[in-house]
């Protein structure tokens, strides 16, 4: 039996599991009705596997007559956050549809969908079916630039954000993932470091903007010392005379070899074992500049005061002139000392600048990575430490032609979803058996 879903509420859910009859329920539940299903390849594969839900690639078909297939990718029990794509036609066992259903406390209005795919999700396995399984037509277009990929920080969001963080964060208390906020440890700042603050640059081929970004740091008005850590990963475009021309006019300035054949967690690694780091590490991409003169005393002051292993700031889209585009400002207000490490678990991003307490830092070490390693450190901080926020603004990222990642390949974008989930289950993994050892 096949049931449209005119919206993604828990009612809508409960009207579908009403309504259903026979062994297996096909949900449509795109935002256009389906112009095909193989609905026999999906109970084929239902039958041969036991799954709790069978979903696959899927076509969309243009006014004009052309069409273009997306794939989907794996999803991995780490695999939490609430826009995974699983295309319009999600098949599922009926008797498992009704019992979850019965089984949903929350009255949402955007998340209900989500509630159901994360119940069936402890039912069973959730196949993923690289073929191509039904069509649907083309649809309204999703905000362009980077409006899409920040929505889940968009205030125009919020309602529905709350509920998918409730609705997360119940299936982690159900699966003994949650970490109950008095689990914090404090962080003892204590240690001789060389300076108080290092400001860590990785960069590769950057050489029209890195020195911006150094002046911006060597700019900054602090009441303690600083310097500015400069991981030159071999680039061959004149970025590394110009790094070592400021260095020559400036002694905070220090240029880091990293060795060869390492990604941007290796460049971090690189920086915060180097005996020149100071106690607290703060990120500067080789993009970007700082928004005042008083950004590295603010995180100072943000450590010493929460007693946190990781600082984490708000950002300011631009373009190359340093021009707003939208969406604007990303702030991550989403995050609360009570929850946020749950709900770290559920969203694509924790924010930047990030700035960490440097002993901690060293001793975790970032994943030798050019996607998510920043993403992967917070995930592992927040498991044992506050992270403290700062909602202001504290940076221009420069959104341009040698680095947008805003219009990328769906190919890309699904390797880049692939390895977060990748890291989410990890970390699923770690807290799941950090509970299950402290009872």
């Amino acid at each position: 039996m096949i049931i449209r879903l005119h919206n993604h509420s828990s009612a809508e859910v409960r009207r579908a599991a009403s309504e259903a009859t026979g062994e297996f329920t096909l949900l449509d539940t795109g935002r256009t009705p389906l112009a095909y299903v193989n609905l026999k390849r999906m109970l084929q594969v239902a039958a041969d596997t036991s799954a709790a839900m069978v979903y696959g690639n899927y076509t969309t078909l243009r006014a004009d007559g052309s069409s273009t297939v997306t794939p989907v990718i794996e999803c991995r029990d780490g695999a939490l956050r609430n826009d995974f794509d699983f295309g319009p036609a999600m098949l599922v066992p009926t008797a498992l549809l009704r019992h979850a259903a019965a089984e949903m406390t929350g009255e949402y209005a955007a998340a209900g969908l989500y509630d159901l795919r994360l119940r069936l999700s402890r039912m069973g396995r959730l196949v993923c079916v690289n073929e191509t399984l039904s069509a649907t037509e083309e649809q309204p277009s999703a905000k362009e630039s980077g409006e899409a990929q920040f929505s889940y920080v968009d205030p125009r969001n919020r309602t529905s954000q709350i509920e998918m963080e409730q609705a997360c964060t119940d299936h982690l208390k159900a699966i003994g993932a949650y970490i109950a906020p008095e689990k914090i440890a404090p962080v003892d700042f204590s240690g001789d470091f060389a300076v108080e603050v290092s400001v860590i640059i990785p960069v590769r081929n950057r050489v029209a903007t890195i020195s911006d970004a150094i002046r911006s740091a060597l700019s900054q008005q602090t009441e303690f010392a600083f310097n500015v850590l400069v991981v030159d990963n071999h680039s061959t475009d004149g970025t590394s005379e110009t790094v070592a021309a400021i260095a020559a006019e400036d002694p905070r300035v220090v240029t880091v070899d990293p060795g060869e054949g390492h990604g941007i967690g290796g460049c971090w690694n690189a920086g915060l074992n180097h005996p020149q780091c100071g106690r607290f590490a703060v990120q500067l991409d080789s993009d970007d500049v700082y928004s005042s003169d008083d950004i590295l005393s603010r995180i100072a002051a943000k450590f010493h005061e929460t007693g946190a292993a990781m600082v984490i700031g708000s950002y300011t889209l631009t373009d190359f002139d340093l021009n707003t585009i939208p969406p604007g400002l990303i702030d991550h207000a989403e995050w609360t000392d009570e929850n946020g490490r749950n709900n770290a678990l559920r969203i694509n991003g924790l924010g930047a600048p990030r700035a960490f307490f440097t002993p901690i830092a060293r001793e975790i070490g970032f994943p030798d990575t050019c996607y998510g390693e920043d993403y992967a450190m917070g995930l592992r901080l927040s498991r044992e430490y506050r992270i403290g926020r700062i909602f202001d603004s504290l940076y221009f990222c420069r959104r341009w032609g040698g680095n947008s990642d805003s219009n990328l390949p769906v190919e890309r974008i699904n390797a880049n979803n692939l390895y977060k989930d990748q890291l989410r289950t990890i970390e699923l993994m770690a807290r799941i058996r950090l509970n299950s050892d402290q009872k």
